[in-house]
């Protein structure tokens, strides 16, 4: 009898699980462990394929290159024609060009007038460069000491005809494409978009266009939302604003799982909020509610609806943002298919004013990175960094990603940065 696999439930006993202070690492860990990728596939062209994973291996059906071609302008000659210890005088036979080769059959004793990516001629195998040629009165002398082979681009040698070129998983941007077209491949195999349902929750969220009242506030995380998902080539459907009564919250996830492969949510997870969400999601799905070991953005919960995965994150502006970049985009390519992740870069940058942390819980502030005369990288705080400042996102190109031990930091030291551009 074969055991079936494990469930988040199971997670939520095992000796190393806390849900009240779960390290971000740990975090990343358990999520990577339950994604299903989706498994739909497409054939595109490959000018539909741009920002789509590729379902299926792509090999090589033409050499590349081509054919022998030269790598610089010059001659193309028989290395045997020519001399270890001093300088010979060949006749020129003709001229091969990109696209127009020569046409005639060479002679010993003759040489090719050639140009960058032309055709070598068959009975060459070494091109000499003409700053090392001097030609007059239809004939060319060329120095000694050529190396046999040099400046020649063999058929097949970057690429051979049936060889892999890309591996199923992988992005296709717009280098791919090129490369595609250069192998006269027009159609691919990709997977299908993503699908991501979102909604915000929450009384005191009002859509853009309404009016607020007293203790309301315009909602802002389903945009930032939308303009992430966006970023990371997603098929998005915004849900809005779900009002918060136990049947309005579980018709939306209801409906949300059924039209998505990802349901994210933001609000309505935090302790003292969640008592009817969490009753809610164990009768739909399988989720645990997390307490992050981090700040902003303790809250998260995580698991599936159905066939659906689920993120649900804090309310506030920052924190929607510092988990989404921590947990959910990762996520997202893995179910979307991609099997090699294109990583934040992580580096280092000396800090050019102090910053307050307290021990006990990885901190993700918001930094401006620059880079001096010396070629230094610095970086700054934006100034407060409390989870509802959202300006500090606009104003901010890094997180200055300061670990659990650590307490304040002073100006001077090196603190560990991970720029916004390439996050999403």
């Amino acid at each position: 009898m074969t055991s079936s696999a494990p469930t988040l439930r199971d997670l939520a006993i095992a000796d190393d699980y806390d849900p009240n202070s779960m390290p971000v690492d740990k975090a990343r860990e358990h999520i990577r462990s339950f994604l299903t990728p989706i498994g739909t596939v497409e054939r595109l062209h490959i000018r539909d394929a741009l920002g789509r994973v590729l379902a299926s291996d792509v090999a090589s059906t033409v050499n590349v290159p081509s054919h022998d071609n030269s790598g610089m302008d010059g001659y193309a000659v028989r290395h045997a024609d020519l001399a270890a210890d001093r300088d010979v005088t060949l006749e020129i036979a003709g001229a091969s060009f990109a696209g127009k080769p020569f046409q005639g059959a060479l002679k010993p004793g003759q040489a090719v007038r050639i140009m960058t990516g032309a055709t070598v001629p068959p009975e060459c195998d070494t091109v000499i460069m003409q700053e090392r040629a001097q030609a007059a009165d239809g004939r060319v002398t060329l120095g000694a000491g050529a190396r046999k082979g040099q400046n020649v681009r063999l058929a097949g040698e970057d690429l051979g005809i049936g060889q892999v070129v890309f591996r199923r998983g992988q992005l296709v941007r717009a280098a791919e494409l090129g490369m595609l077209a250069s192998l006269g491949i027009i159609e691919v195999d990709v997977y299908r978009r993503l699908r991501v349902a979102f909604f915000s929750t929450g009384d005191e969220l009002v859509p853009l266009g309404g009016s607020l009242g007293p203790g309301q506030i315009y909602d802002s995380n389903r945009y930032t939302l939308f303009g992430m998902l966006q970023r990371l080539g997603c098929e998005v459907l915004d849900m809005g604003v779900i009002r918060d009564t136990p049947e309005a919250v579980e018709a939306a996830f209801a409906s949300a799982a059924q039209a998505a492969d990802v349901v994210i949510t933001s609000g309505g997870v935090s302790v003292g909020e969640a008592d009817y969400v969490k009753q809610i999601l164990d009768r739909l799905g399988d989720v645990l509610f997390w307490k992050i070991a981090m700040k902003p953005g303790r809250p998260l919960a995580f698991g599936k609806i159905g066939t659906a995965h689920f993120f649900g994150l804090p309310g506030n502006p920052v924190a929607v943002m510092v988990t989404f970049y921590q947990f959910v985009r990762d996520a997202l390519q893995i179910i979307a298919g991609r099997t090699a992740l294109e990583s934040v870069p992580t580096f280092k940058a000396r800090l050019t004013a102090p910053t307050k942390k307290a021990p006990g819980r990885t901190e993700f502030q918001r930094g401006i990175l620059s880079r001096g005369p010396d070629g230094e990288w610095t970086v700054r705080p934006t100034g407060n960094q409390g989870s509802g400042i959202l300006s500090s996102m606009s104003q901010a190109n890094c997180f200055m990603v300061l670990p659990t031990e650590q307490g304040n930091a002073e100006a001077g030291a090196l603190v560990d940065v991970q720029p916004f551009e390439g996050i999403v």
